[in-house]
């Protein structure tokens, strides 16, 4: 890995002999990040040094202090500093005693004395370096998971919820999260649980909704090799993968009442059996669920069983609708899915005017934030010029009554399907096929270029 610096590094060197001392400030200043000050004595070093410079050079006999009380009073002053101490004496003990004082390297004045310090200072710099990258990754690793990043919004309704996550991180609870389709439930999931004490666990998610019902309870809690018949070979379900880490199952309103009551079995005794074996696997999961149905109501209904809705119920977050929050939230989430659809298609960075914002203010959003993402990832794709106007924003694209989007496709799949259809009806004419979906010539010779249509 090659690092790069940011800043200069400041490097001093506290040399009495004027000769000595500028041989050393000239070699070290070969590398054009450094800056290099020579000080003639400790005395000029402290008067006039402001700020803790990033290694310093010290000669062991210098006029007005010794070497090891010199190094004691930089250490004292700046802890963790690293000090060169540069000596005509070839003594071995007096070498390690200043290294047990806090320096950093010992070398004694001979022909070989700059190359051995241009070493010293290149490695001090390069664990620098690598100091900061590590602060910069971890710093990276928390924003990435901060609640405000993970949701957008500074509305009360939002910040009601992050201080929700917040508890839930803090505790061992299992954890229940309602809301409307759109809204972000597995990523407060994630958020939970890159925050709380599981966080070096796995989380891994399962969508119920998305499982046909023969193949759930194999999914959940794995099978053996014969278990039944296509099980080819053993198979670790998501309770196991999740072992000491968190499972969210999304949308457990659409657990089949036979795995109900499995499901509940395991989570009383945090336990599980593959299908078709007889060894009992103990576990340590912390459950998430989620849900947009009213879990209380389908138990009144006699569709959800209620012991389990107790088990899992746990701390209930309630996730506010995009309509329920406020103009600032709505502008906040498309300013930043906007610029990420940019950096995403290459495109040159765009804005919304005054009436698209308008727009986009006054929609209710029965999509919620998928919606909105949705509506200006297909603007950024189609606009043409620097500009998101209202004819560029399209809502309900989702809609049932609309025979090309009863196929449930990703966005990127609709585009591609309008761009070939155009194709098609008028003989590959790409300016036509520009001018008539108000489109950069470019965006269609791109997916062109890369197979896209």
């Amino acid at each position: 890995m090659k690092l790069k610096p940011d800043v200069a590094f400041n490097i001093c060197i506290v040399e009495d002999d004027p000769w000595y001392g500028q041989l050393l400030q000239y070699q070290l200043a070969l590398n054009p990040d450094y800056i290099v000050t020579l000080y003639g004595s400790g005395k000029a070093f402290f008067d006039t040094v402001q700020e803790r410079p990033d290694v310093v050079t010290i000669d062991f006999s210098l006029p007005d202090i010794s070497g090891d009380r010199l190094l004691k009073k930089l250490v004292e002053l700046y802890p963790g500093l690293p000090v060169i101490v540069i000596s005509a004496q070839n003594k071995i003990a007096t070498a390690v005693e200043l290294l047990k004082l806090g320096a950093t390297d010992y070398l004694t004045k001979d022909e070989y004395t700059k190359e051995l310090l241009w070493n010293a200072v290149k490695k001090i710099r390069e664990n620098s370096l690598l100091k900061l990258e590590v602060k910069r990754l971890e710093k990276q690793l928390h924003d990435k998971y901060d609640f405000a990043n993970l949701l957008k919004g500074n509305s009360p309704a939002i910040q009601q919820t992050f201080a929700l996550m917040e508890r839930a991180a803090q505790t061992p609870v299992n954890v229940s999260i309602s809301g409307e389709t759109g809204t972000g439930k597995e990523l407060v999931a994630k958020g939970i649980h890159r925050n709380s004490e599981r966080h070096k666990g796995p989380f891994v998610a399962l969508n119920m909704a998305a499982i046909p019902a023969e193949l759930v309870e194999s999914e959940l809690f794995g099978h053996e090799k014969g278990a039944f018949t296509g099980a080819i070979s053993r198979k670790i379900g998501k309770f196991e993968q999740a072992n000491q880490g968190t499972l969210f199952l999304d949308e457990i309103g659409e657990l089949p009442a036979a795995i109900q009551t499995k499901l509940l079995r395991v989570l009383q005794e945090r336990e599980v059996q593959r299908v078709g074996g007889s060894e009992k696997i103990k576990l340590n999961v912390r459950l998430m669920t989620a849900t947009h149905m009213n879990l209380l109501e389908e138990v009144r209904k006699g569709r959800f069983r209620e012991d389990l809705y107790y088990r899992i119920s746990g701390l209930p977050i309630c996730l506010p609708p995009l309509r329920e929050r406020n103009s600032l939230d709505i502008m906040l989430l498309a300013e930043y899915f906007l610029a990420e659809f940019c950096r995403e298609y290459h495109k040159p960075a765009l804005t919304l005017t005054a009436a698209a914002r308008d727009k986009l203010i006054a929609y209710d959003y029965p999509g919620n934030v998928r919606e909105l993402k949705t509506a200006i990832e297909l603007a950024a794709v189609l606009s043409n010029g620097n500009e998101i106007h209202p004819a560029d924003i399209t809502f309900g694209i989702s809609s049932r009554n609309n025979d090309f989007f009863a196929e449930e496709k990703t966005l990127r799949d609709h585009t591609r399907a309008v761009i070939r259809h155009y194709l098609g009806k008028y003989q590959n004419n790409v300016p036509l096929i520009a001018q008539k979906l108000a489109i950069g010539r470019s965006t269609i010779y791109k997916m062109i270029q890369d197979g896209d249509v």
